[in-house]
């Protein structure tokens, strides 16, 4: 019995297109709303969410059973903490701020078993092996782990192509924001040049054989990252759904309430 296929990985690599939602609210109960909306994949931020291993962990839980596959994204490329999330049943991760085509194979090492990588051989604690119910895991679990990196910065920009060159990463997800930020702009990344760069390096990633990603709330250049063979693309935070729904209930009663 092998490790189980990664929907997300696989559809990836045919070409097939994927949307997806961030979810920030770090809370079970909130993902396993998100689950029931219909999306591809949903991202649980362990970057910029108040999140940690048990919070990714219950969530990963939840969404076992929905339609919509899990990708997470850690704080940072660290070995231990990559470690943990897979035997929590992580298969897609992403990794913020790659600078460097190194970064990017010490991340291949790093969800890899030996001798192709130092991944930690304790599957049999693990939720991944289905607590040591799946006695192939360990031979077939490199195959399924999908591994993407974030550039997000001008150095990860200008080692593009080098991390591109890089067998085991399967995607490159544009961080617009911080890009913005980083070449001087607003962090808004509604800038005419910063849409281009970000543009230019979809079509770059995409002509390398690898997955582009990207997150944006702007329908026009969701359809503009679309055309140019973004293949997982993020359309909404649900952070910002809640706070966005929640204000404008307010404003609504609010004004009611004036004109009574």
């Amino acid at each position: 019995m092998p490790a189980p296929t990664n929907l997300f990985k696989k559809n990836l690599l045919a070409g097939t297109r994927q949307m997806g939602c961030w979810v920030g609210l770090a809370n079970a109960y909130a993902s396993e709303i998100a689950g029931t909306a219909g999306f591809d994949w949903l991202l649980i931020d362990g970057e910029h969410a108040p999140n940690d291993l048990r919070s990714i962990s219950d969530q990963v839980a939840v969404l076992q059973a929905s339609n919509s596959e899990v990708v997470v994204r850690l704080p940072k490329g660290d070995t231990d903490l990559i470690k943990q999330v897979l035997d929590a049943g992580v298969q897609s991760l992403l990794i913020p701020m790659v600078e460097s085509a190194e970064q990017a194979r010490a991340l291949v090492r790093a969800v890899r078993y030996p001798p192709h990588g130092v991944r930690g051989v304790g599957y049999a604690l693990a939720r991944a092996s289905q607590f040591a119910a799946i006695p192939d895991y360990l031979a077939t679990a490199d195959k399924e782990i999908c591994l993407l990196v974030q550039v997000e910065s001008k150095a990860g920009l200008d080692a593009l192509d080098d991390i591109l060159a890089v067998d085991g990463v399967d995607g490159v997800f544009i961080g617009p924001a911080d890009l913005s930020v980083d070449l001087g702009f607003a962090p808004t990344a509604d800038a005419p040049e910063i849409r281009a760069i970000v543009l230019d390096a979809i079509d770059r990633i995409a002509a390398s054989g690898k997955a582009p990603g990207i997150l944006t709330l702007d329908q026009g250049f969701i359809a503009e990252c679309l055309a140019h063979k973004a293949t997982f693309v993020a359309v909404g935070i649900d952070v910002l759904v809640l706070a966005g729904g929640l204000r404008d209930m307010a404003k609504k009663a609010q004004d009611a309430a004036e004109k009574a």
